[in-house]
């Protein structure tokens, strides 16, 4: 879904292994609609893109977003806040403070909508050069 930002599906096949309650699916009709991804982290920073990880930091500082893809369909109908509440949750349970992530092309205004506030650290190289490193509270609803 992502097709400007690929990655090689042992980077999927990883993040599921290493946090299965990080991995949502969005589906209607048994059609795949689109997906979240997330999983502890460090704070105010994201793991590179299409880099494996090994294993998830102890402790980790945050909930890392690291990808949200809704097919055209899915749009316009509250799924992606719904994703990101699921993944606001995963994190209060952990006991998380914060939620983190890069926001690609045009989509700091989609995250500002849901809380997300950019930070001056940059982001790995791989995500471009528009990204932009954002960050919210875990716990203060979107």
């Amino acid at each position: 879904m992502h097709p400007d930002y690929p990655e090689d599906d042992a980077v999927m096949t990883e993040r599921l292994r290493l946090c299965p309650e990080g991995c949502f699916a969005l589906t209607a009709d048994g059609d795949l609609l689109g997906y979240a991804v997330g999983h502890p982290w460090h704070a105010r920073s994201v793991p590179d893109l299409d880099t494996l990880l090994g294993s998830l930091p102890e402790p980790a500082g945050a909930w890392c977003i690291h990808d949200v893809a809704l097919l055209p369909e899915a749009r316009g109908r509250g799924a992606a806040a719904d994703l990101v509440g699921l993944m606001r949750e995963e994190a209060r349970q952990r006991g998380l403070p914060a939620l983190v992530l890069v926001a690609v092309d045009d989509a700091a205004g989609f995250w500002r909508r849901h809380g997300f506030q950019p930070i001056p650290e940059a982001p790995p190289p791989g995500y471009g050069a528009g990204a932009t490193l954002m960050v919210r509270d875990a716990i203060t609803p979107a």
